[in-house]
């Protein structure tokens, strides 16, 4: 049974062991500390899209190879991805406020290390860093708000994250354009990685009225799992960066075709750590049914789109047509307030009433707003500013918008009790997977059309050829997320 919280500030730190309820009396500290939680999520979903805005600027700067563009990103999103789930077991082990403490202390340290990077290989390497503290923050949110709320109040908790979210979906790429605008202090882009300090230190003042957690059994941490995943994924990003799919080199292709033995071959290793009664980092339970699986292979393509195609936007006002950067991060302005209110409207009303039509629904208007996109740039001039493409990208956000909750309580609905942490963790993984690949594919597409002597025209050419390639990918995606849907579900 857990322990009661403080009631006074003389009361030592208490911990709690519990698997699944709160203390009976309420943690007096439990709103400022869930702030301080939801500004920690905030601020790791704003590092991951207001660097999308800034990167041209970044790369105009540093120098280095065009697809160190997309490395910006993926650097970030591939070990956020894959240190997700182990970060959640370094919680359960080691105890949640601590290891939420050093994750953020981590990712500050990386920020300015970021602000203060001299080339793109070390910016890189420095992103790298805070894609994997990052990965440490994130998992240990629920077990920490379980551990402070009552019964009673826990669900409204849990609601207030989607929220926070949307609203740090909606700032990330404005922000982006108005901070490297400004160029404060001469700071440029660097001002996208030295906010993080002041959002970091305001969380870590309030992680000490953080009630510490645990898993009441200790878990085991599966490193060779981690690393099995790690070196399959990353086998198959890497080539993938930079790459033109229809040229690429045999070498690239092995390094793919290994990736994915080795992804296999992790698959095997998690049943068999199951068989032995150790702690997987995938519960195997989850694809015994069709549901779960058709939901990662929705995800990975899902938020490979929406990631990828918000980097391109960007990509194709800067160096296309040679906007500032504070005209492209205003552009996706409609994208991100799209997204904020048909999630709210879609989360609080039309999943509950609707069901699994809600994600066909979200679908949809995203292809209404893709092939909208492609009317847009192919009615603009290659050196005119597609106006029409604010209302295309608006509906995009609003597809978005719609899809995502329904998603989610889709694909967790059927999950048994004793999967839910598994689960949870992989699917979140597997979205900034989706976000890395978008990134290397849909970014790869982009920059082997429109880089070169073409000019303006190369780059509205290629970015109409990236968003049939889109176009393509929802296609898939429709199908995939009928995989979800059981057949009692559809009656």
């Amino acid at each position: 049974m857990a322990n009661k919280a403080p009631m006074t500030q003389k009361s030592a730190t208490p911990v709690s062991t519990q698997k699944t309820s709160a203390p009976k009396t309420a943690y007096r500290w439990r709103w400022p500390a869930l702030a301080a939680l939801l500004l920690g999520e905030a601020m790791n979903l704003l590092d991951s899209t207001i660097v999308q805005v800034a990167a041209p600027e970044i790369h105009a700067d540093l120098g280095g190879s065009v697809s160190d563009i997309q490395w910006f990103t993926t650097a970030y999103t591939l070990p956020f991805a894959m240190f997700l789930i182990t970060g959640g077991r370094l919680g359960d082990i080691a105890g949640r406020r601590r290891i939420f403490t050093i994750g953020v202390t981590t990712f500050m340290l990386a920020s300015v290390a970021c602000a203060l990077a001299p080339s793109a290989g070390s910016l890189i390497a420095f992103r790298i860093a805070q894609g994997a503290a990052a990965a440490v923050i994130i998992p240990q949110t629920i077990g920490l708000i379980k551990a402070m709320f009552t019964a009673e109040e826990t669900s409204k908790a849990l609601g207030s994250i989607g929220p926070v979210m949307g609203l740090a979906a909606v700032c990330g790429p404005v922000l982006g354009g108005v901070l490297t605008h400004a160029d404060l202090f001469g700071s440029s882009w660097r001002a996208c990685f030295l906010v993080n300090v002041p959002l970091s230190l305001g969380v870590l003042a309030m992680t000490p009225k953080l009630l510490e957690d645990r898993a009441p059994k200790r878990p085991t941490l599966d490193l060779i799992g981690t690393a099995l995943a790690m070196t399959g994924v990353a086998l198959i990003v890497y080539p993938l960066i930079g790459a033109n799919v229809a040229r690429m080199s045999s070498s690239s292709w092995s390094s793919i075709g290994v990736g994915l033995a080795i992804l296999i071959g992790f698959a095997l290793h998690q049943r068999g750590v199951s068989a032995r009664g150790r702690s997987p980092l995938v519960e195997p339970s989850l694809f015994t049914r069709r549901g779960f699986p058709g939901a990662l292979v929705t995800s990975t393509l899902f938020f490979s789109v929406t990631t990828g195609l918000m980097m391109v936007v960007v990509l194709q006002l800067q160096l296309g047509l040679g906007t500032d950067v504070l005209t492209a991060g205003l552009s996706l302005a409609p994208w991100s307030f799209g997204l904020a209110v048909a999630s709210w409207i879609a989360g609080g009303h039309l999943t509950k009433r609707y069901g699994h039509r809600v994600m066909t629904a979200g679908l949809a208007l995203l292809l209404v707003g893709l092939v909208a996109a492609v009317a847009a740039y192919r009615s603009a001039g290659p050196t005119e500013y597609p106006t029409a493409l604010l209302v295309a990208l608006g509906v995009i956000g609003l597809g978005i918008g719609v899809f995502t909750p329904a998603f989610f309580t889709i694909a967790l609905r059927p999950v048994k009790p004793h999967e839910i942490g598994s689960a949870a963790g992989l699917l979140n993984a597997v979205q900034q997977l989706g976000a890395t690949l978008g990134v290397a594919v849909l970014g790869s597409v982009f920059l082997n059309g429109a880089v070169g002597s073409g000019g303006p025209l190369a780059a509205l050419h290629a970015v109409q050829t990236t968003f049939w390639v889109a176009v393509g990918l929802i296609l898939a995606t429709i199908l995939s997320s009928r995989l979800m849907v059981e057949r009692r579900m559809r009656r």
